[in-house]
This record gives structure tokens, C-alpha cells and sequence, in this order.
């Protein structure tokens, strides 16, 4: 028998990757649609969108309809560690999309790896990454970088500098000007501005990119950097992913949440990233945990419109039928028509604006397809 299955295009992605990253041992996690707004409220720059929907419970707590899975997740999980857990989800979030108004509910569809997370487990969320891609598009890439670098670089100046964030705006947006005009403006420390600027251009493939970063680590004195980076794209050595994989130093991340490697991933058909992700051991401190982490996230909202697929018709089969007709009959001639691998919409008159491959009438209890 043939299945006739109409997926809408966020159905197909959820279930493609739900399946992929089972079978990697991933175990689905479900959570509440609301948590304090409180958890929110402290990590606003952690969100995607600012805007978090508020309610008062009946017990007068304010609480929020989830904008995030992944604090959520941190919130009602315990230390694991040297243990480390899988996760996976798909789950709704509540967000204000950027250039319109309001709030709409989105699915959003990840995995996390927390507790003792090793190199391998990072190389692991990566190629994970990549095949979320790949499932997605032919034509992707995947930007890794290591946080290592840029907070070395940047570590003279205190965590909430003016300067500080000025250049990490110009590293983000790739802009050698920028960085010239800051450093005319405002005395750096020897040798800032110069290794920032270094640091954007060592991006490219990791043939290319490597050798930079890793004479760049030895300078700052953390050659353990490049070497993590080397080592977690090691994985794609060889494997048909290969030339999908870039290093992008730009990549960069609000430190006090994410650390060392950090990636995002693009589709040629969409001009947002459409998977983040990286390490975020340093939100794990902030929220009084000692593990480590890793994980991403896929935005069903920027893939609206990708592999977007509309049916000729909305049904196999309309089957019309007297008004008279008992209801067993047309249960009978409904059911063996299913049977067949059809779709069928019965009704006495008809569809209204619905289209159909076929119609039928349904006279002595025997189907006549009209031809």
C-alpha cells in the first residue's frame, strides 16, 4: 500500500533531523511553554529576540512564555559531569521577528550535549551541524571560529568596555577601517588593534586559515586554541562536507555567554544564518552550574520559504455521494479507497474551493470515477 503524506515544510525538516540526531543518541526533552520571567530577564543578551511575552500566574509570579530552549533546558537539569547527556527538541518559542511587529510562535529544533563535554563531543555537535545543513540545502556552509583568540586579544580591557564592544562590533562586521579609526580615537594597549586586524584575515578554509591562527595563538601565548580547532574540524577531513567548512573569525558571540568554539551555519537560498551554535560553558557559570556545554539551534522561521512545496490538489479523490446514501455505504467506499493509497474528501455536494486529482460518484454503493 501506498502512504500519501503532505508534510508542511517545517513537519519535514522536524522529523529529518529529529531522526538524525536519535540516531546519534540524542534523547528528546520536553519542557513546559513558560518558565519565571526572571531566568529571561537576566540573560536578555543571550536571546535571539528581545521581546519576551509576560503573565502573573495565580499565585502572583511573573512568568514568561518561552523565548529560548536551551535556558530552559539549563534550569531544569542537574550537573552530570564526567557523565554527559544528549538532547534533543523540538519545542515552540515565542518571538518578536526582526522587521515586523508583535510576537509569533515558532518552532525550534536543536540538541545540547552538557556535563563532562570533550573535544570529540564538540566534533561530534559539528558534524551534527553539518549534516542539519546538508539535510537542508546542497549548498551550505558552516563558519567555525574559537572565542579563544578574540578574548585574548581583547582581555586588557574590562568585559563591558565601550572599546571593548566597539571592536568586537568591527571584528563581527569584518571592518579593518573601523578598527583603524578606534585605535586613532582611543589609545589601545601595544598591538591590539594590529592582532584584531590579524585576526579577520586569517578566515578561509582551514588549509588557508590555520597556519595564521596558529602563529597568531603562539603571539598571545594560547597555542592550546588553535590546536582545539584543528582537532574538532579534524572530523571533516576527507568527507564530502570538506569544502562546505570555513574558518570566520567573525564568528564571535557575547563572551559572557559562549567560549572557545563557536559556528554558525548558512544556506545559499537564505540570507541569515540558519543554525548557531558554539560552547557556552560561561552561561553555565552564570547560572551556578559546572558543566560544560555545547549545542545549537535551527530557525524554522528563516526557512519559510525554502523547499517550499504546494500541492496539485488537495485530496486524491472527491467522492460525491446522494444525500440519501446510508453512512455505511460511504464508509465502505471511503475506506477501500484509502485502501488503495488515496486521499479522499466525501461529501454530498461539494468542496468549495478545494481541488482534487479526481472525482468520483458514489451510486449503489459502487465508485465511478468521472472521466
Amino acid at each position: 500500500m501506498t502512504e500519501n503524506f503532505s508534510f508542511t515544510n517545517d513537519e519535514r525538516i522536524i522529523f529529518t533531523l529529529r531522526a538524525l540526531y536519535t540516531k546519534y543518541g540524542y534523547q528528546p526533552y520536553r519542557m513546559s511553554k513558560f518558565e519565571e520571567y526572571d531566568l529571561y530577564s537576566r540573560n536578555k543578551d543571550f536571546l535571539v529576540s528581545e521581546g519576551v511575552i509576560t503573565f502573573t500566574d495565580t499565585s502572583g509570579r511573573l512568568m514568561a512564555l518561552k523565548p529560548d530552549v536551551t535556558l530552559s533546558i539549563i534550569k531544569n537539569t542537574r550537573d552530570a559531569a564526567p557523565d554527559v547527556s544528549k538532547l534533543c527538541y523540538d519545542e515552540n518559542v515565542y518571538r518578536s521577528p526582526k522587521g515586523s511587529t508583535g510576537y509569533r510562535e515558532q518552532m525550534q529544533i536543536g540538541l545540547e550535549q552538557i556535563g563532562g563535554v570533550d573535544l570529540c563531543g564538540v566534533s561530534e555537535v559539528l558534524w551534527l551541524a553539518a549534516e542539519s545543513l546538508a539535510s537542508l540545502s546542497g549548498d551550505f556552509v558552516l563558519d567555525v571560529s574559537h572565542l579563544g583568540l578574540a578574548s585574548a586579544i581583547l582581555s586588557p580591557l574590562p568585559p563591558r568596555d565601550a572599546t571593548r564592544t566597539a571592536l568586537l562590533k568591527c571584528a563581527a562586521d569584518k571592518n579593518l577601517h573601523g578598527i583603524a579609526e578606534i585605535a586613532k580615537d582611543h589609545p589601545l594597549p601595544d598591538g591590539m588593534g594590529a592582532r584584531i586586524a590579524a585576526l579577520i584575515e586569517a578566515s578561509g578554509k582551514p588549509a588557508r586559515a590555520l597556519p595564521r591562527l596558529r602563529a597568531l595563538a603562539g603571539e598571545l601565548g594560547i597555542p592550546e586554541a588553535a590546536d582545539e580547532l584543528e582537532t574538532v574540524l579534524s572530523v571533516f577531513d576527507g568527507t564530502p562536507y570538506a569544502d562546505a567548512i570555513r574558518i570566520d573569525t567573525s564568528v564571535t558571540g557575547d563572551m559572557n555567554y559562549y567560549n572557545d568554539i563557536v559556528f554558525r551555519g548558512f544556506l545559499r537560498e537564505v540570507s541569515e544564518p540558519v543554525l548557531s551554535g558554539g560552547q557556552y560553558d560561561m552561561l553555565m557559570k552564570r547560572m551556578r552550574r559546572t558543566d560544560r556545554a555545547v549545542g545549537f539551534a535551527v530557525y524554522l522561521d528563516r526557512l519559510e520559504r525554502l523547499g517550499e512545496t504546494h500541492p496539485d490538489a488537495d485530496a486524491d479523490v472527491l467522492l460525491l455521494y446522494p444525500p440519501d446514501t446510508p453512512p455505511a455505504d460511504v464508509h465502505r467506499a471511503v475506506t477501500a479507497l484509502i485502501a488503495e493509497g488515496r486521499t479522499v474528501f466525501a461529501a454530498s455536494h461539494g468542496a468549495g474551493r478545494l481541488t482534487f486529482r479526481a472525482t468520483a460518484d458514489l451510486i449503489g454503493g459502487e465508485v465511478i470515477f468521472r472521466a
